[in-house]
């Protein structure tokens, strides 16, 4: 048997060329999707281009199609769709750094989209973002299966809106003024950050036409992959490097939040990321080489350094 370094090479060179390649698609797909008008449009379409192509881990759509692949989806539909989650993501990223939500100048290394452009086409490019994903899943071109389009529609909008990230930054805000245990954060983090990470799992099987009683294991997966995200993001804003991060750190502190590293500590909050990520390798037992992406993605999550 190999030795744990060679496994973790493979491991790391698996995900090196899943990220490679589908930060590349995500890129095509938006670059096709937004084209500049040659009207007053154009300035609102820039900014959606500035915040959707050339940056960003596209840990979403990488999830989504890893999951597709298992099932032997069409890769141009599990990019469509990918594109989709990754409209949603962004557009809650542009929102979230609005002076009246978080008030961050940057973002993925760069000028935040309202400090880039205005507060009002920040706005509208978040907007139109949200929009576009949902007229990509609608899209025959995405699936011939009218049924398939549907629940791809149901399960995105879920995630986004008041049962899913909006529903857990609303917590958030909620938080700066409240003192929350740790069963209260955990809920506020299976929301913000976990729903959206669960629909990519779960978009990847309704493409690949796994009945909904068949998808537990990998909901199990997101779930425990969707907590370890957010417990290693909350270390990097204790302690990461701002510039590796792309962005402001240590505000949670500041601001005296409560999180998952100040409820348990850094080391035990570390902990818990790693005992998460080994179960969340563990739901995918009963899939063989070709969920490698799937387990290097849950390592490489409390492994990243931004």
């Amino acid at each position: 048997m190999p030795g744990s370094g060679a496994i973790t090479g493979v491991i790391d060179g698996v995900l090196a060329r899943g990220m490679d390649r589908i930060c590349g698609e995500i890129d095509r797909a938006f670059d096709l999707l937004l084209p500049v008008p040659e009207d007053a449009r154009a300035r609102l379409v820039e900014a959606m281009r500035y915040a959707t192509i050339g940056s960003g881990k596209r840990l979403r759509p990488l999830l989504l199609t890893a999951t597709a692949d298992l099932y032997g989806v069409d890769r141009d539909s599990a990019v469509r769709a990918g594109a989709a989650i990754e409209a949603i993501h962004v557009y809650s990223l542009i929102h979230d750094d609005l002076p009246c939500m978080d008030d961050d100048d940057l973002r993925r290394g760069k000028p935040t989209v309202h400090k880039a452009f205005d507060e009002a086409t920040a706005v509208l490019a978040g907007d139109s973002l949200h929009a576009l994903a949902f007229e990509i899943l609608g899209d025959p071109a995405i699936s011939g299966d009218p049924f398939i389009r549907a629940e791809l529609v149901s399960t995105l909008a879920r995630a986004s809106g008041h049962e899913g990230m909006a529903g857990g930054q609303m917590m958030d805000i909620v938080a700066d003024s409240e003192t929350f245990d740790l069963h209260t954060i955990t809920r506020l983090q299976q929301l913000k950050t976990g729903a959206l990470l669960g629909a990519a799992v779960e978009m990847g099987a309704i493409l690949g036409k796994v009945p909904h009683e068949g998808r537990t294991h990998l909901r199990n997966y997101a779930r425990d992959i969707g907590l370890a995200f957010q417990i290693a993001d909350d270390l990097l804003d204790h302690e990461g490097d701002e510039e590796l991060a792309g962005k402001a750190l240590r505000k949670d502190d500041a601001q005296g939040k409560q999180t998952f590293v100040s409820l348990l500590g850094p080391e035990r909050a570390r902990d818990q990321a790693r005992a998460l990520v080994e179960q969340a390798v563990g739901h995918l037992a009963n899939h063989g080489d070709e969920a490698d992406l799937l387990r290097a993605i849950a390592r490489y999550i409390v492994e990243r350094d931004h």
